[in-house]
């Protein structure tokens, strides 16, 4: 793996701050980069992510799938000989264990139909 196939990026979070830059492999998956984001999330930010799925990258006005790698995300690399990527982190709004619980309870509820015959 030579130096030159590496991409380097930096991740972008909501307040202007960054995570990085550093360098990847074009072989390293979306989901690779979330772990990295929450394990380098900074402690003193509150409302950090919990898990992979309150994480969004986007790159390029596109969001990137957990499943794809790098290379198959077609970063604009060609565009940055020798930059660095900039991906923007998206977290998912944390929803509170009370009205997560109260959800579930009307959600049972309203299973009915509410049809009327004329």
């Amino acid at each position: 793996m030579a130096g030159e196939n590496l991409f380097e990026l930096k991740f972008r979070l909501a307040d202007g701050t960054d995570i990085g830059p550093s360098k990847y492999s074009p072989a390293t998956t979306v989901t690779t980069l979330k772990e990295k984001i929450i394990a380098q999330w900074p402690r003193d930010k509150e409302n950090g992510p919990r898990a992979l799925n309150d994480v969004k990258l986007i790159n390029g006005g596109k969001i990137l799938e957990n499943n794809k790698t790098l290379a198959e995300s077609r970063l604009p690399v060609s565009e940055l000989p020798g930059g660095v990527i900039t991906m923007h982190v998206v977290l998912r709004p944390p929803m509170p264990e009370k009205n997560s619980e109260k959800l579930r309870k009307n959600s049972k509820k309203t299973a009915g139909c509410a049809c009327a015959i004329l």
